[in-house]
């Protein structure tokens, strides 16, 4: 057997790679959200993390790590691969399958887990948000992903909105860059897989039944191609309209990306001036926060803390004060202190930047309420008994799966469906997010 791995060599070595994982003993696993898969996927604890583990013929684990590996270099929005292994043997020396290693994304769940509840329409919608994200930030890298579903999908919370990742690169193939064709073949896969996964989720009384699984995809669709446009666009100014050109980056920044180079042609009457976007860049609220404070934090959570920063700022009289500075108070006197207030109990419910966004939301509803602002402290004390605590898990896992559980795993194995994580999850519900 050989190893192909970057890290925990030595934990890995010690599974007992010379038997199916399908019949790998309770004791070693770990319980996750998970989904219908065609291949056998497990979670093991190796050096107090939690690894995926998905047996593949040895040509496909090879490969789709060196996607994962390539994606990971683009920073595009994937799980990023630990290693693959090769040349395994049963005991009695007969070939066995070789396995694709991954790192389980932390505080991430499926998009299945989240579609087999009632879910609001709106809360709907916004998934289908995350998707479209999703595929324009491939899409942009070069990655053709061939095989778009629920089940290859994980989201993490992002403020109001979810993030979304891709966690099966199988079928993906990775280019300098798309064509328009290629993007648009893809898109056609999705409009196919999604709707057969929305009436899955129907015809078993997961979905609503009132609502519209083609619908859901036409609008997958129509955000896609609006964010692309925007994002890819050529537009021509006027000179008088140069104002435009501040609006087109303050649009690319509401939605998560930077306008990084662009080149600018004018004409020899000097009338007009070209824009076309070179590079675009997500994460421009995520980056600042991240230099200003440290804080490492998806883009709708970042954008939220830096306007309670600036808040901060304003209130404390540190207007005269370097961003870097105000920073620091913020940090040492706000967002530490009532993070700390978060019981041990409670820490792994929630990411602290969405703990924290949650906290002011939660703020506000009080203070709209009473007529008067809040105590901060008196705030973050209700938000952990009336919200917090009501929570699930989101990062726990739950070691040595019941015989039940195990029996449901193997079950979704034989059925119809992609790799990776997405059936069944304690996902909170529209009303247990909202404040009281």
């Amino acid at each position: 057997m050989d190893l192909h791995v970057d890290e925990l060599e030595a934990d890995i070595a010690r599974l007992p790679w010379s038997v199916p994982l399908a019949d790998w003993p309770a004791e070693l696993l770990v319980g996750l959200p998970r989904g219908i898969s065609r291949h056998p996927v497990r979670f093991v604890e190796l050096a107090g993390r939690i690894v995926a583990v998905k047996e593949t013929q040895e040509p496909i684990a090879r490969r789709e790590y060196e996607v994962l590996a390539a994606l990971s270099s683009l920073d595009a929005p994937a799980v990023k691969p630990l290693g693959y292994i090769t040349g395994r043997t049963d005991a009695q020396g007969a070939p066995l399958p070789g396995a694709l290693l991954t790192p389980h994304l932390e505080f991430s769940l499926p998009y299945r887990a989240l579609f087999s509840r009632q879910l609001a329409a709106n809360t709907a919608s916004r998934l289908v948000d995350a998707l479209a994200v999703l595929l324009v930030r491939l899409h942009l890298a070069g990655f053709f992903w061939g095989d778009v579903s629920l089940s290859n999908t994980l989201f993490r919370r992002d403020a109001e909105a979810f993030a979304a990742y891709l966690v099966d690169a199988e079928t993906g193939e990775l280019h300098p860059s798309l064509s328009a064709g290629q993007r648009e073949h893809d898109l056609e896969l999705a409009r196919v897989n999604l709707a057969g996964d929305f009436m899955d989720l129907q015809a078993g009384g997961l979905m609503d039944a009132e609502a519209d699984p083609l619908e859901m995809v036409n609008l997958l669709l129509e955000r896609y191609r609006a964010l692309w446009d925007e994002l890819t666009a050529t537009e021509e100014f006027a000179d008088e309209e140069r104002w435009r050109i501040d609006q087109r980056i303050r649009r690319l920044n509401a939605l998560g990306f930077d306008l990084g180079e662009f080149t600018v042609t004018t004409d020899l009457d000097g009338t007009t001036t070209r824009i076309e976007p070179k590079v675009v860049e997500p994460g421009h609220h995520a980056r600042r926060l991240d230099r200003l404070a440290g804080i490492r934090a998806q883009e709708g959570q970042a954008r939220r803390l830096l306007n309670d920063l600036d808040s901060y700022r304003a209130a404390v009289g540190l207007g005269d004060a370097s961003e870097e500075e105000a920073a620091r108070s913020w940090l040492e006197h706000a967002y530490e202190p009532l993070l700390g207030m978060v019981p041990p109990e409670l820490e792994g419910r929630l990411e602290g930047p969405q703990i924290f966004h949650e906290f002011l939301d939660h703020r506000w509803f009080l203070s709209e309420r009473t007529g008067h602002d809040m105590d901060a402290a008196a705030a973050m004390r209700s938000y952990i008994d009336t919200v917090l605590a009501r929570r699930p898990r989101e990062s726990t896992f739950f070691r040595a799966p019941d015989t039940q559980a195990l029996a449901e795993v193997r079950a979704a194995e034989t059925g119809a469906g992609s790799d990776a994580a997405g059936t069944a999850a304690a996902a909170p519900t529209d009303e247990e997010r909202a404040a009281p």
